[in-house]
Formats: structure tokens, sequence, C-alpha cells
């Protein structure tokens, strides 16, 4: 640009300085609100200021001043808490002003075309540099906003959680004292209705407590790992069932034919094997006349125990599949969701993996476990 266009420029542009300001102030978008409403007339000076330097400070002071009143009018905006889109409308209402404002120069099209390229590389910088801090800086005000949210969050279901085991194993205990009292009505009146059915339903709740008791990880404190058999373990479970299994005439079909021995709670393991064979049960009760559940465990490459248990009931549907093993997901009109969740826990702590297969006429669990080491 020649020195005389320039001279043209800054004499002009200090000459309507003050009609420039004031009409960018009179059309600025600003909230009654806005803190910082005072100063929009000085940043709009000082704005005016670095576009008037444009024509005689070397490019890099004025990039230097540029950037530092961007931020600084960024953090206001920040602090102003307003809509980013009024502040990009008044720095381009500013740009457009000045440009009307040159149309009264006398100057031909290619000097005044470069002074518009300079105007513009003046506002663009400073609107990334401005945009550019108030998107940073907001994102991380939410970001702040939303740690302390989800930490209230989590705490409250921490407290939640420990309410509900405390208030479940205040809950056993009673259960107990009733359940041990019907013992005694049984022993001094066996012929009294109705004991059986109260036992049952006793059981069923004593069994929906354990898993709940099982998800809160409670019944883990003072507990130790053991050695035990699955084989007997197996025996035990479908003698625990076996009332279960009579009323609804299901057919065993067991084939554990060599010895598998694990390491671990043995109380939970047994609660994973009562839990799938009772799904069976209950499943197999209402679909067919012939329902039976096959059982067959053996050792894979003399380091895993395998175990399929698997039932000829319907099939789960597909999109149920895929999460079963999620909480709260169940086929049962009044089942808690937890049962499958709880069964998964357990066997994942205890280095296993269980999965599910399911086609018609046969569903089948799998558990795969790590076999007990033989003592050296």
């Amino acid at each position: 640009m020649h020195v005389v266009t320039k001279k043209k420029m800054t004499d002009f542009l200090l000459s309507e300085k003050d009609s420039l300001i004031a009409e960018w102030t009179k059309k600025i978008q600003i909230s009654e609100d806005d803190p910082y409403r005072d100063k929009i007339s000085s940043n709009a000076e000082e704005m005016l200021g670095i576009i008037i330097n444009l024509f005689s400070k070397p490019d890099d002071e004025v990039d230097l001043h540029i950037e530092k009143l961007a931020i600084l009018i960024g953090k206001e905006r920040v602090k102003a808490n307003i809509n980013i889109g009024d502040f990009v409308y008044n720095v381009n209402l500013g740009r457009s002003i000045i440009y009307s404002y040159l149309k009264k120069l006398e100057l031909d099209w290619d000097h005044l075309q470069e002074s518009i390229d300079r105007i513009n590389y003046c506002f663009d910088h400073f609107l990334y540099f401005a945009v550019s801090y108030y998107s940073e800086h907001k994102n991380k005000i939410i970001e702040e906003k939303n740690e302390f949210i989800n930490s209230t969050h989590q705490d409250r279901l921490t407290l939640l959680g420990q309410m509900t085991s405390s208030f479940i194993h205040e809950f056993r205990n009673p259960l107990t004292s009733i359940q041990g009292f019907i013992q005694l009505l049984k022993a001094d009146h066996p012929d009294m209705k109705y004991l059986d059915i109260i036992t049952n339903e006793l059981d069923q709740l004593n069994f929906q407590i354990s898993q709940y008791l099982l998800l809160s990880k409670k019944e883990l404190i003072g507990k130790e790992k053991t050695r035990f058999s699955l084989n007997i373990m197996i025996d035990e479970v479908l003698a625990f069932l076996y009332p279960s299994l009579l009323d609804s005439k299901v057919n065993v079909v067991k084939e554990t034919n060599e010895e598998m021995e694990l390491v671990g709670y043995a109380d939970e393991i047994r609660q994973v094997l009562i839990n799938i064979v009772f799904n069976a049960i209950d499943v197999l009760s209402q679909y067919r006349e012939d329902p039976q559940i096959n059982i067959k465990g053996y050792t894979v490459n003399d380091t895993h125990i395998k175990l399929e248990i698997a039932n000829n009931g319907p099939a789960i549907p597909e999109h149920m599949l895929k999460s079963i093993f999620e909480p709260f997901v169940t086929t049962k009109k009044l089942g808690t969701g937890l049962g499958l969740f709880v069964c998964r826990e357990i066997i994942e702590k205890h280095k296993g993996i269980l999965a599910c297969s399911s086609v018609p006429d046969k569903t089948e669990f799998i558990i795969l476990l790590p076999l007990a080491k033989n003592p050296s």
C-alpha cells in the first residue's frame, strides 16, 4: 500500500472515529443484564484503534494487540454468560459500518481493496482468538459441572446401595426367626394347613435377598476361599431344588463322570447353579409336557472346568439374548432382572466366563472356570 494511501486511510479513520464508534455502539445487540454493558463503547474504541494502527504498525505488533484484546473480551463474554452468536454479530456489525464509511474516500478500487483485506485480516483474527477462548473455557465449565453432577449422583447411588444392603441385612434377621418358628410349628402341628406354602414363599424371599447381598458384595467380609467338589455341589443343588423339579415334572439328565474341583467361594458358585437351574425349571413348567434339563461337566486341557446346563424350553428372543446378563433385564413378569447379572459377576470374579446360547427347544448356559491345581 502506498505511503500516501496509508496516510489518507489513517487520517480518515481518525477523523471519523467518534462517529464510527457512536453508530457501532447504537446498533449492537446487548442484554440489559450484561455486566460488561458499559465497556462496549471502550472495547469498540480499542478495536478501532487497532484497525487504524494496521496502516502504521508492523504486523507482529498488531497481531499481539489483536490477541490481547480478543482474550480480554473473550473472558468478559464467558463471565457474562451470553449467546456467542450476539458477540459475533456485533463484531461483524462494526466491520460493515467501517466499510460503509470507506465509500466516502476517493480512492481507486485496487487501493481500497487492499485496505479491506487488511481490515478483514484484523477482524477475522480477532474473532478467531475471542471465540476460541470462549469455546474452550465454556467447555471447561460444562465439564466441571458434569463432573460435579456425576460425582454427586455417584455419591447418592453409593449411599443408596449402602442403605439398601443394610436394610436387607436387617430384613433377613426377622425372616430367619420366622423360618425358625415355622419349623417349630411343623414339628408341633405336622398336619397344619398352609405351612408348606408359607415355607416355600419364605424360601423364595430369602433367595431374592441373597441376590441383593451377593450384588452388594457385603457377604465377602470375613469369608475365605475354599477347595470344593463341583460334582458334590451339583448333587446338593439338585437335592435342594428337588421339590420344584418334582412339582414341575422336570427330568434332569446329569453327566459328570470325572471329578472336578474348584477353589473359590462355594456358596456363591452354589448360588449361580441354583439361579440357572431354577430359571430353567420356571420356564419349562409353563412351556412343555416333557421338560428336561441336561447338565454336563468335564475338564478342558487339564486347566479349566466346563459346565453346560441346557434345557428344552423356548428360545430366548435375539434382542434379549444380547443383554441377558445386564442388570434389570428379565423375561419374567415379577422378576428383578438381577439373577443372571449376579451370576456373571460371581463367575467373572472367579476368573471364569459365563455365556448363553439359545435356539428353539434348546437354551444352554456355559460356565468355564479354572480347575483347582493339585497340591504339589
